[in-house]
This record gives C-alpha cells, sequence and structure tokens, in this order.
C-alpha cells in the first residue's frame, strides 16, 4: 500500500494537459482561462461624472453661475465650458471638455436658469478616463473566471475567451447485483446509487460526466463499458477492483491493457484503489462501497479533473476542537464522517459513533470528514484536529 499524499501524486501525474476552446462569456462562468485576455477598451472612456449634479470650472466658485445645457449618461454634452457657466450633469455622463468639478446637487440652489454653490467643499467628482482600466490591461491565464472576471471582461469589450475545455468522464458502475433507480430489486439485488453520487462530485469539479449502463458481472460486458469510455477525456469505474471471484476489472483492464500506476492506499474507508492509463485514458477504479467511492472521488476524482483543466481543486484541512475522546489510529489515513457545531474559538467536531462504509445515510448527514493521520495516538475531547468540509 502506499500513503494518501503519494497515491494523490500519481495521480495528478496522470492527468492530460488542459485543452482550450473559444466560447462567448455567457458560457464562461466557472472556467479556467488558458489565455490571457487584452482589453480593447479604456475605462472610464471618458472624464465621468461620479454624482447627480452640476459641472462647473473650479475657478468660478463663489459666483452664480447661468445653467447652459444637460449631460447624461449616453447622452453627452456637445458645448464647451466657458467662464460663469455650469451642466446639469448625471452619474457617468462624459464630463463636457473645460468644467473640472462637478458640485453634487445637494450642495447646490438653483433658481430657473441659475445656481449659487452652497458648499463648494469635497471632493472634485470626477472620475478621470482610464481610472477603472486602460486599453492593453491584461487578465492572465491560469484563473478560475467569476462573476467579477466575466463583468470585467465585457467591459473590456472581450466577447469570446479561450478556457479549458470541460472534461468529460465516464462513469462506469459493475455488478449483477446493481439495477438503476425505479427498477424494482430482484432477489440479492440493489439500486445503484453510486455512480449517480459520483456524477455529482464530477459536476461539482467543473467537468461533464457520462454514466456508462451498468457493467455486468462478465467479461464481455464490461469490455462493452471500456468500449463505451473511449473518448472521455477520464474513466471512473466503481466496484469490482478487490481479488473475489467477482471482481473482474482488475482484470479485463489489465487484459485491455491498464498501465497501472498503483492499487491499494493506505486509507479508510478507501484502500482498494486502483490508477492507471488504459490507452490515453487515465481511470481511476474506485471502491464498491458507497462511503468509500465518494471518500476516493473527493480525494483522488476531484483532484485529477481540476488538473485536466488547468486549475486545482482544493479542500484545505482545516481546524476543529474534539467532542469526545477518540481512541489510537491503526495503519491507515482515516476519514471519519463527523458533524460540526459551534463553538468558543473553533467549530466542535463530533464523529458519528458508526463508521461503517455502507451507510450512506450517514454520509448525507456528515459536514466534515475529520482526518487522523496512520498511527495518531488517542485523542480527549477539546484536543485540536483536522477535518475535510464536506459543504465548501
Amino acid at each position: 500500500m502506499i500513503s494518501v499524499e503519494q497515491a494523490l501524486a500519481q495521480v495528478l501525474s496522470l492527468a492530460p494537459a488542459p485543452r482550450g476552446e473559444r466560447v462567448p462569456l455567457d458560457q464562461a462562468w466557472g472556467r479556467i482561462l488558458l489565455e490571457p485576455a487584452v482589453s480593447r477598451m479604456t475605462q472610464p472612456p471618458f472624464d465621468a461624472s461620479a454624482m447627480d449634479g452640476y459641472a462647473i470650472r473650479a475657478a468660478d466658485i463663489g459666483q452664480t453661475l447661468r445653467v447652459v445645457g444637460e449631460a447624461a449618461a449616453g447622452h453627452p454634452y456637445a458645448g464647451k465650458a466657458a467662464p460663469g457657466v455650469a451642466v446639469r450633469i448625471f452619474t457617468g455622463a462624459p464630463v463636457p471638455a473645460g468644467f473640472d468639478r462637478v458640485i453634487m446637487q445637494e450642495n447646490v440652489a438653483r433658481d430657473a436658469d441659475s445656481i449659487t454653490i452652497t458648499d463648494p467643499s469635497g471632493t472634485a467628482n470626477i472620475r478621470p478616463a482610464g481610472d477603472d482600466f486602460r486599453e492593453g490591461h491584461r487578465l492572465e491565464a491560469g484563473r478560475k473566471l467569476s462573476a467579477a472576471d466575466i463583468a470585467l471582461l465585457a467591459a473590456m469589450n472581450v466577447p469570446v475567451v479561450t478556457v479549458a475545455r470541460r472534461a468529460r468522464v465516464a462513469i462506469l458502475a459493475g455488478g449483477d447485483e446493481l439495477v438503476p433507480p425505479g427498477v424494482a430489486p430482484g432477489p440479492g439485488q440493489i439500486i445503484s446509487s453510486n455512480d449517480l453520487a459520483i456524477a455529482g462530485l464530477v459536476r461539482q469539479a467543473g467537468a461533464d460526466p457520462h454514466i456508462l449502463p451498468i457493467a455486468r458481472d462478465t467479461e464481455d460486458s464490461l469490455r462493452a463499458g471500456f468500449a463505451a469510455a473511449q473518448g472521455s477525456d477520464l474513466l471512473v469505474t466503481i466496484g469490482g477492483a478487490s481479488v473475489g471471484d467477482h471482481d473482474l476489472i482488475g482484470k479485463v483492464s489489465a487484459d485491455l491493457g491498464l498501465q497501472r500506476a498503483f492499487y491499494r492506499v493506505a486509507m479508510r474507508p478507501g484502500k482498494p484503489l486502483m490508477a492507471g492509463t488504459l490507452g490515453d485514458i487515465p481511470m481511476l477504479g474506485l471502491p464498491g462501497n458507497p462511503v468509500s467511492a465518494m471518500v476516493c472521488a473527493i480525494l483522488f476524482v476531484q483532484p485529477i479533473i481540476a488538473a485536466t483543466q488547468g486549475w486545482s481543486f482544493e479542500r484545505p484541512l482545516r481546524k476543529a476542537r474534539l467532542a469526545a475522546d477518540l481512541p489510537a489510529e491503526g495503519n491507515r489515513q482515516h476519514y471519519l464522517r463527523a458533524r460540526l457545531t459551534d463553538g468558543p474559538d473553533l467549530p466542535v467536531i463530533q464523529p458519528f459513533p458508526s463508521q461503517d462504509s455502507a451507510r450512506l445515510s450517514l454520509m448525507a448527514q456528515a459536514d466534515a470528514l475529520l482526518v487522523r493521520p496512520a498511527g495518531d495516538p488517542p485523542r480527549l475531547a477539546g484536543d485540536i484536529v483536522e477535518y475535510l468540509s464536506l459543504t465548501g
């Protein structure tokens, strides 16, 4: 067995380089920018009023001024400044040439076409051209595009960007015992849920899942499943990777030329994890127990998806205080499902009494995975420990 850290490093080494595609801005949110975007605009493109008020010359402060026109956003005033005149102006409108001050309307008394400034204090209330950014401003590659980034790109007059193509992830669950949701299970059968859970985690990491038909416990059925995965960027199998008589994924994938990177990781749940390359497709073989499959997907599938798209999907380790004593840990790194509650300084973490890797109901209730390193000594209530958040 290898450590979780060693396994993750090997999994990430399997990731292909991201491939770019050009998309319009309304499809770019959450995507990874692969090429710099360069502004075609200066923003603001002119000196703009920051207030509703009156554009004046600072030299005329103290005089009664004559209002000679109006400037609004999208409707500039075409005239120029002259001594003793003012222009009614609104926020965002271009400041007419020659005016160097905007007096907010609350500080002006108006009588017909004449104004008197009642309070000349304060700033010029003018946003100079290029105050935000100038033509040639760059948004560098490598960032995951947020809503603010999309707005900035639009303001830069960049309608299309080059982003990493979403990875297509084939998901193949196997086992004669599995039937899809909505089908009445026969004797000894259960509903297939792992493939749907993994698909959700794949979407969370920014990829497009493709759930393949459930493979039966025959070599022919598995071969058909592997063939259906061709053209994907990643293949994730679920179950059938152990050493039982019906666990055929390891055998069939090896017969098809799998270049295996490792098999078995010193972790619980999730020890029977397999990784390698099948042809030119990275492949991860997850355990069949529901919680084991989900934990392995969080730790390994989501990071390799991120790597194929040019970024790092990280769930940082956070700190909490234990709610109860825990015995010494064994020789594998343990990820315990747990609940979090507020504490006076740090969250308080309470692992569930049962950590059975088949109990999906507990996984659905969990806020966190309490991480205990291999060989971790006994812990007392109140000790500071580390956890992975499952809620963001």
